[in-house]
């Protein structure tokens, strides 16, 4: 008995890995250098990123989320954390709802039927915040784009506008991720088609999708990956 389990233990090892290089979520991070993320929460990838040697540029709107942020990326010193709303326009005042869930579904937009998928989510408190682009907030921060070729988004609905207002920059990136559903997860959201059509527009080809989430009446929450089709730089 013994003996079988020391062998299953290794098979089981040597399965996990071949199942994580079929991962093309993780495996696309070996192509890049720098990655900025969009929507960062609390971090949660950072060990990932750490793997892969990568520049991380972190963007968070909620104060209390930033400095949680902060403290969980200080050991990582190619990791930094920008304190901003990423949105398509500059300027402009919002409302940014929080969620029960430590802030998790927290967003611009409100929640239409993510409340069927996920009826314990509810919103907990608001705050009012001014958007910035991704190009205005790098160029006020004197960040130079090319130092990251991949674009990671994870802002809860509003993931189309924030893509809309990156468009200066899209052509720059390798890679771009995106959770997008195919119902009106947030009132007024982007999905998956459009999501499809912006990129496409910027020679970008999906190359893997995976369902996060399911609505009871069929529709799917999906995290989403895209390759630009000529690299260039």
């Amino acid at each position: 008995m013994s003996a079988m389990s020391s062998g299953a233990l290794p098979r089981l090892l040597a399965k996990l890995r071949n199942a994580l290089a079929r991962n093309p979520f993780e495996t696309y991070l070996a192509d890049v250098s720098g990655v900025i993320h969009v929507g960062a929460h609390l971090g949660q990838e950072r060990d990932l990123y750490a793997r892969y040697g990568l520049a991380v540029l972190w963007i968070e709107p909620l104060e209390a989320h930033f400095r949680e942020l902060e403290r969980n990326i200080a050991s990582y010193p190619s990791q930094r954390a920008v304190r901003a709303l990423v949105t398509n326009v500059d300027g402009v005042e919002h409302t940014f709802h929080v969620a029960s869930n430590t802030g998790a579904s927290s967003s611009i937009l409100e929640l239409a039927m993510h409340a069927d998928a996920w009826p314990d989510v509810h919103y907990v408190a608001e705050t009012r915040i001014v958007g910035t682009t991704l190009p205005s907030l790098l160029a006020a921060e004197g960040i130079d784009p090319s130092a990251y070729d991949a674009l990671v988004v994870d802002t809860q609905g509003a993931d189309l506008l924030v893509l809309q207002g990156a468009e200066p920059l899209l052509d720059g990136f390798g890679y771009v991720q995106v959770e997008a559903p195919d119902f009106e997860a947030y009132r007024g959201c982007g999905l998956v088609t459009d999501i499809d059509a912006l990129l496409a527009a910027h020679g970008f080809a999906e190359i893997a999708r995976r369902t996060i989430g399911r609505h009871p009446s069929g529709g799917r929450y999906y995290d989403l990956l895209y390759r630009k089709r000529t690299r260039t730089r």
